[in-house]
Parts: structure tokens; sequence; C-alpha cells
């Protein structure tokens, strides 16, 4: 009976010494999955009201240098961060070429700066920033933040993110366009954004209550 026993625990000891081996060589034939990029969504801090606005001076796709002099009208200027592929920007951009076009007969002016390390996304490479511009006719400045300083220096965090400033330069606004996210809202929804600088434009100051911006994480260049 013994015998028997001893006979049983060598087959077993032999089966796993071969068997084992043979699952390792089956796994490490199998494709391991694709490392996936991950969109972050962030939403922007609440208006440090009476800040006062960052000067720069950032090449647009315009061949020209831009600074924040140039950029402003006579009753305020909205500085904008955005990037072409993000799709809470590509869900309300052809509002904001309606909005910043109504906001400049207003007296407002608008730019835009793309601060995203393009290395990422090819799409936000300053070739493309040049053909969106084109194709979307933007009535402002579309301007590269190559070093990602003037982003920084805004503390701005997502795309899109609004700095609305009134004649002064000092800020109002920063809240969302209204209230589509990655989705475009209904045509029926308020403009937040168009109204809070519409009303910087007449008083010089901005509403008490504002709903924050939301979109993809500014994407830094030492991420």
């Amino acid at each position: 009976m013994a015998l028997w026993r001893i006979i049983i625990a060598m087959v077993r000891e032999l089966s796993t010494f071969y068997y084992v081996p043979a699952l390792l060589d089956y796994a490490a034939t199998q494709r391991q999955p694709e490392p996936v990029s991950v969109m972050v969504s962030l939403q922007t801090p609440v208006c440090n009201f009476g800040k006062p606005a960052i000067d720069f001076s950032l090449p647009g796709v315009d061949g020209n240098i831009w600074t924040l002099n140039d950029c402003k009208g006579e009753r305020g200027l909205l500085v904008m961060f955005i990037c072409n592929h993000c799709p809470y920007v590509k869900a309300i951009l052809d509002r904001l070429v309606r909005d910043t076009r109504e906001l400049r007969d207003l007296g407002v002016n608008s730019v835009a700066i793309m601060s995203n390390d393009p290395s990422q996304y090819e799409e936000d490479s300053f070739e493309n920033m040049k053909r969106v511009a084109a194709e979307r006719d933007f009535p402002f400045p579309y301007l590269l933040d190559e070093t990602q300083a003037v982003a920084r220096a805004y503390g701005a965090v997502c795309t899109p993110d609004f700095f609305g400033y009134n004649a002064d330069l000092e800020l109002q606004y920063r809240g969302r366009l209204d209230a589509s996210r990655k989705e475009t809202a209904p045509e029926d929804a308020r403009r937040d954004l168009f109204e809070a600088m519409k009303q910087v434009a007449e008083t010089g100051k901005g509403p008490e209550e504002q709903i924050p911006s939301m979109g993809c994480s500014i994407k830094w260049n030492d991420a």
C-alpha cells in the first residue's frame, strides 16, 4: 500500500513539472492589452474677481506675434485656452465663433491660446491650428503657447478654459460657454459666457453666480 502511495506522489510531481512550464509558455504567447490613453476631464476654479490679465507675446496662425495689448478690446477681452482634438471644444466650436463675433460688436475682443503638448496629439500641431482657424473662420487670433508658460501663468487647467476681463483687464468671468459637455447642448440652452461678457461690457462687472467650465486637462509636456 505504501508503494502505491509513493508511485502516485511521483506521478503527480512529474505532471506538475511538465505542465507548469507548458502553461507558462502558453501565457507568454498571448497578446497583452495595449496601454490606454486616458482623457481626464477637469473643472475650472471659481473666478478670482479683479485679478489682472497677464501679458504675453505669442505667435499666431496668421504669422504675427500677438501681445495682450494687441488683443484687448475697448470694453474687455476674453482669453480662451482651447485646442483642436478635445471633444469638449469641438462640441462648442460653432457657438464659440458665433459668440465671439457678437462680443466683438459689443467692444469685447477675444483671443484663443493653444498650450497642449502637440507630441501627445498630432491634431494639436501648429499646422492643424492653421487649418482649423481657416476652416472655421476664427474671428480672433489663434496663438501657440509652445513653452506652456502662458497657460501656467494664467492657471489654465483644461480646454476650454475661459478668462473674461473688463476694459481695465480685471478678471470678471471664469465660467462655461453653455451647458454643453462632450455633446452640444440644445439650441435653446442659456448662453452663459455671452450673457456674462455682455454684462461685463455694459457694467465692467461679471455675474456673481458662475458655473465652471469643464474640459480635457491641458496636456503638459512634463506629464
